[in-house]
């Protein structure tokens, strides 16, 4: 039995709805004055956050095409410098053929003058040999024959 004397029993009556109408108008006040501030603000920082999103996705597509742009140009300026490269050395070879075939030409014709120079000595000397062994020959007959 000191259970049931103890025990609270609700029973309605008008304070429950003065109580009702309380709860009522401070959910409306604490509403216009807390929730709908905090909402928002919750709202426009998600409002910025999507903002700076978009602008953070813009700027990254801005800077992929910005690298694309930018490979493009190093692959072109690679090609041009390979190119430039491939053009000096063919103009190199190109001298050097040039100075090798007048060097050629250069050395046959010292090489054709030496060897005109080599026969004309050669004539020279077969002659002065052929005057000379016709004196040593008239002498040796002359010394052989006694005269």
């Amino acid at each position: 039995m000191f259970l049931a004397e103890s025990s609270i029993q609700l029973v309605p009556d008008g304070t429950l709805l003065i109580h009702l109408v309380m709860i009522v108008i401070m959910v409306a006040v604490l509403n216009k004055t807390l929730l709908k501030p905090i909402n928002k603000i919750l709202s426009d920082r998600e409002n910025q956050i999507q903002g700076k999103m978009s602008e953070a996705e813009e700027m990254a597509m801005k800077a992929d095409g910005k690298l694309k742009e930018y490979h493009a140009a190093l692959r072109q300026a690679r090609t041009e410098g390979y190119r430039l490269l491939e053009k000096e050395r063919a103009e190199v070879l190109r001298e050097r053929e040039a100075r090798v075939r007048s060097s050629k030409e250069e050395l046959a014709r010292v090489v054709a003058a030496n060897l005109d120079s080599t026969n004309s000595q050669e004539e020279q000397v077969k002659s002065q040999l052929e005057s000379q062994a016709a004196d040593i020959g008239s002498l040796i007959s002359s010394q052989v024959l006694g005269r």
